[in-house]
């Protein structure tokens, strides 16, 4: 089996939804690596999650650390190979360090950026993951997604379920989905439902 899109899992936080995500075949697991995060993982519980997994790629999430500290707080997660930030410049400033590049974006920034300022980072090869604290999108959203995906590839963040997910892919012309990552009941005991219903929804034969 496979999935028939690119799936990014944000904020993992534990190992059960790691094993589970990587047998359902995402691409992407994403970690919170600043320390002021609600959902920051040390390097320790890092190493005991991702050394459990295989056949797919680490992120490692930011929103405020300038470039330098980001490359400094890699030096303890030598595994990721991917960098997503909610500030433009500081991930600019991390092209050519040979790490891919996911700029995280509201949907409110989304419906006013510029479309040349899109194709240019797209040139840089910088994907936008688009998130929103609504949990709906309506005609206007989906018209300022479509337009963004036309010039560069997007991560939808937002709006997506398990009956809709197919057809927000070929109707927006999105790269991929992004979906969050829960926490444990206990250890080994989670609520995989929602997260799973989509993953299902994706699935293909090779």
């Amino acid at each position: 089996m496979a999935l028939s899109t690119f799936v990014k899992i944000s904020g993992i936080t534990n190992l059960s939804d790691a094993r589970y995500c990587a047998g359902m075949y995402v691409d992407l697991l994403g970690f919170s690596l600043e320390e002021e995060s609600e959902k920051f993982i040390n390097s320790t519980l890092y190493n005991e999650i991702t050394g459990w997994v295989s056949g797919l790629e680490f992120v490692g999430e930011f929103q405020s650390y300038e470039s330098d500290k980001v490359l400094h707080t890699l030096e303890n997660y030598p595994t990721i190979k991917w960098i997503e930030h909610d500030r433009i410049e500081s991930l600019v400033n991390l092209e050519g360090k040979g790490l891919g590049l996911i700029y995280k974006m509201d949907l409110e920034d989304v419906r006013h950026i510029e479309i040349e300022v899109a194709e240019k980072l797209n040139t840089l090869g910088i994907i936008f993951h688009v998130t929103s604290m609504h949990e709906e999108l309506n005609e206007e959203d989906k018209e300022a997604i479509k337009l963004l995906s036309d010039n560069c590839r997007v991560i939808l963040g937002v709006g997506i379920t398990a009956e809709n997910v197919q057809k927000l892919i070929a109707e927006l012309g999105i790269y991929g989905i992004s979906l969050t990552g829960g926490k444990e009941i206990k250890p080994g005991l989670k609520d995989f439902d929602e997260l799973a219903d989509i993953l299902e929804a994706l699935e293909v034969d090779d």
